[in-house]
């Protein structure tokens, strides 16, 4: 594993870190035991938010009697000074620390949220604040609209910058990291596996390596998982042009109409099992029609009940038209039933 300075923030991290959004499906031991073995692998940053349930009470206490040697980043939703204050003293308690390494202004992508964060009251003064008392030492952002990210990366406000980046998602390369980089911001790639729609994870970190400085945070829920990332990183990274062909049959497959697996969207009131229905057409494609209408009927069923309110759209940060394509999925899984 080999360790980088995280931009001008001079935190030292490795050149992968650790997604904490995947250990909330845990239990509390085998979350532990999955974050021991990240560590004892040589991963010393992890990324969490308090709104990911318990992921941030896990990481306290897989990793208390380890905290001097971790990076440890989390972020707030709030906009108002009040709540991103009481959301860093949360954070704080849950994570069993007086500090923390990184703390991000989570999903700043609408102007409004620009405006507020920045505003009078906003949150981006409780950070500051924050960071005035100790309790914090660095200020991040993270983004899922490219214009956005680069009109936060060009205000100087923070350090650094999150943004999704994989070679489905690859378009930050353009221009977003360049502007990082000119800025010395550290630079953190969320959804590396895109949201859990690219299965080949050798072909991923093949691509993203190619970026030394881009930290990419990967989603771990099983010690296997750990493993096989880790072991990637021990080996030189060689592109080839398999590798390329493989890349491209992706993108021709998944265009940039997929759904991520962010969970923005839910809950649903109507009772749709969003995230599930959304990825039908995934699982269908890595099993026969009748096995995937089997394995996903639950989810599909529930889909049924969409009054198509756009609730889900508002919240969606890629602005998918998520009532449209669980139609298309559910006369999909339709068809697939009957034949089954």
């Amino acid at each position: 594993m080999r360790y980088v300075k995280l931009g001008k923030t001079g935190l030292e991290v490795s050149e992968v870190g650790f997604g904490a959004i995947p250990i909330i499906r845990l239990p509390v031991v085998d979350a532990v035991t999955v974050l021991r073995r990240a560590y004892d692998s040589g991963i010393t940053l992890f990324d969490t938010a308090n709104v990911y349930l318990d992921s941030e009470e896990k990481i306290g206490l897989a990793l208390e009697s380890v905290r001097d040697r971790l990076v440890i980043a989390s972020k707030t939703l709030k906009r108002d000074r009040a709540g991103a204050e009481a959301d860093i003293d949360l954070s704080l308690r849950r994570l069993r620390t007086d500090y923390i390494d990184l703390f991000q202004i989570h999903q700043v992508s609408l102007e409004l949220d620009y405006q507020a964060m920045t505003g009078p009251n906003g949150a981006l003064e409780a950070v500051y604040r924050a960071k005035e008392a100790g309790k914090i030492r660095h200020i991040g952002v993270t983004s899922h609209s490219i214009e956005m990210a680069a009109r936060l990366v060009e205000s100087g406000l923070f350090s650094t910058i999150q943004f999704p980046f994989n070679f489905i998602e690859s378009r930050p390369v353009e221009d977003l990291h360049p502007a990082a980089r000119k800025e010395e911001m550290g630079i953190l790639a969320m959804k590396p596996f895109g949201g859990g729609a690219l299965d080949n994870g050798e072909l991923c970190f093949k691509f993203l390596r190619q970026f030394r400085d881009v930290i990419p945070l990967a989603g771990f829920d099983a010690v296997e998982q750990v493993d096989q990332i880790a072991a990637i990183y021990k080996t030189e990274n060689e592109v080839f042009p398999e590798d390329l062909d493989a890349m491209d049959r992706y993108r021709k497959e998944l265009g940039q109409r997929f759904c991520r697996r962010c969970e923005y969207c839910q809950p649903c009131e109507q009772g749709v099992m969003i995230t599930p229905a959304m990825n039908y057409p995934i699982i269908a494609r890595r099993m026969s029609g009748a096995k995937a209408a089997g394995f996903s009927a639950k989810a599909m069923e529930t889909v049924r009940n969409c009054t198509e309110c756009g609730e889900c759209i508002k919240r969606c940060p890629y602005n998918l038209p998520i009532p449209e394509m669980l139609k298309e999925n559910l006369a999909l899984y339709e068809e697939h039933a009957a034949k089954g």
